[in-house]
């Protein structure tokens, strides 16, 4: 009986290892493709319903774009002086004015009983002072007869006492006859003296007095001319040569006292008022330059004022024309202005869109190379102006991105062009 012989085993790769490789290999790759597949969220688009831009390289023109009205290069408001009723209306909205023409006229009666007392009190103290000035006379010659009195007496008691002084020293008259001419004469120089200070004392009272009455009559004359005025301010006249832009008076009407009635517009020369989004207020200020267009020609302006209230999310400039101005310029004409902010650079530039809208400029959609998708990339947007982003990072030049609006892409990373 012959002994069975045992078969051994063939070592190296079979046909079967390698279909077994091979189904293993297609499994892994089919796996990791169904994982990839799962982690990019894709969208299907129209190419036809996109708006593809080339990132371009070369100089930024910092200067934004804005529309602005003409004005005059000043207002003068009308406000009533003096409060009334409108007597008279002289000139109507619109007409031009000279300095000094009047408006308006109105009437105010209890102004005019204010002056009627007004003259009746400076009469009244005009003849008080006349009195005082007599009196005044009057006491100053009263005064220097008593001096001059005084100073008869004085000579008269002198003589006499010396007489008697020799006649008692010759013992003809006796020692009282002496001693009352002595006492007489001594009294009339006294007196003399009293006298003359008195006079001088009342001619420093009557003096005072008098310039304090020069004094109230000079007030009461300024006062009195300062109620003419408020009586002259009842004709409201031109301060300045322009025309009439608004006049809010009707004849009969009551008008108080600081209530604006008109303006007056100075066309002498114009300027441009404009409003500037808020984003930009710390970047606009006085000096900058602008320039706008007008039938083909191009005009400089300069800004003049800027103004630091914010309001409905725009601030408020004034530009004046920096040489020559437009023909036939007229109020209220508007004008786009370009306004320049800096200085041109050369920077990495990307064409404004939609897209700004939805990422806010932290994003964009990149095409690939071959044209058929796109995926998102991070980028950091700089300045704008009415063309162009400057990108600051995540663009190259050449490269090609969808600017049009995001607003139907949702958040997916990737999308396929069809």
């Amino acid at each position: 009986m012959g002994m069975d012989r045992k078969i051994e085993k063939k070592k190296g790769i079979r046909p079967k290892h390698i279909v077994y490789a091979l189904a293993g290999i297609t499994f892994i790759f089919l796996l990791v493709k169904i994982i990839s597949g799962s982690a990019v969220s894709t969208l299907r688009v129209e190419r036809d319903k996109l708006t593809i831009d080339e990132v371009l390289y070369g100089d930024f023109d910092d200067f934004i774009r804005t529309n602005g009205t003409v004005a005059p290069i000043s207002t003068i408001y009308l406000d009533a002086e003096e409060g009334g009723r409108v007597k008279e209306r002289l000139i109507e909205e619109g007409a031009m004015v000279k300095k000094g023409d009047v408006i308006l006229v109105l009437e105010n009666r209890s102004l005019y009983e204010n002056i009627m007392n007004s003259e009746s009190n400076l009469a009244q103290k005009q003849n008080m002072l006349r009195q005082t000035r007599i009196n005044f006379e009057s006491q100053r010659l009263l005064s220097q007869q008593r001096v001059l009195d005084s100073k008869f007496d004085i000579i008269k008691t002198r003589r006499y006492f010396e007489q008697q002084k020799k006649l008692y020293e010759e013992e003809l008259v006796s020692k009282d006859d002496y001693l009352e001419a002595k006492e007489n004469y001594e009294y009339a120089v006294e007196l003399y003296a009293i006298n003359q200070k008195r006079a001088k004392n009342d001619s420093l009272i009557l003096a005072t007095e008098m310039i304090q009455l020069d004094q109230e009559l000079v007030k009461m004359e300024k006062t009195l001319d300062l109620i003419y005025e408020r009586l002259d301010n009842l004709h409201l006249k031109a301060p300045v040569d322009g025309q009439l832009g608004m006049l809010d008076a009707e004849i009969g009407q009551s008008i108080g006292k600081g209530v604006r009635i008109g303006q007056i517009n100075v066309l002498t020369d114009y300027k441009v008022e404009a409003f500037i989004d808020e984003h930009y207020i710390d970047r606009v200020r006085r000096d900058l330059s602008a320039i706008i267009e007008r039938q083909g020609q191009m005009y400089r302006m300069i800004v003049k004022k800027v103004y630091p209230e914010v309001r409905n999310g725009q601030f408020k400039i004034d530009l004046v024309f920096d040489g020559e101005k437009p023909e036939n310029i007229r109020t209220g004409q508007t004008y786009y202005i370009n306004l320049q902010l800096g200085q041109p650079q050369k920077s990495t530039l990307v064409s404004l869109g939609g897209f700004f809208n939805s990422t806010g400029g932290q994003w964009i959609y990149v095409l690939d190379p071959s044209g058929d998708f796109a995926t998102r990339r991070s980028i950091r947007i700089g300045r704008k102006n009415p063309r162009y982003y400057e990108v600051l990072e995540g663009l190259e030049e050449g490269e090609k991105v969808i600017t049009s609006g995001y607003e139907l892409f949702g958040e997916n990373d990737r999308l396929v062009l069809r």
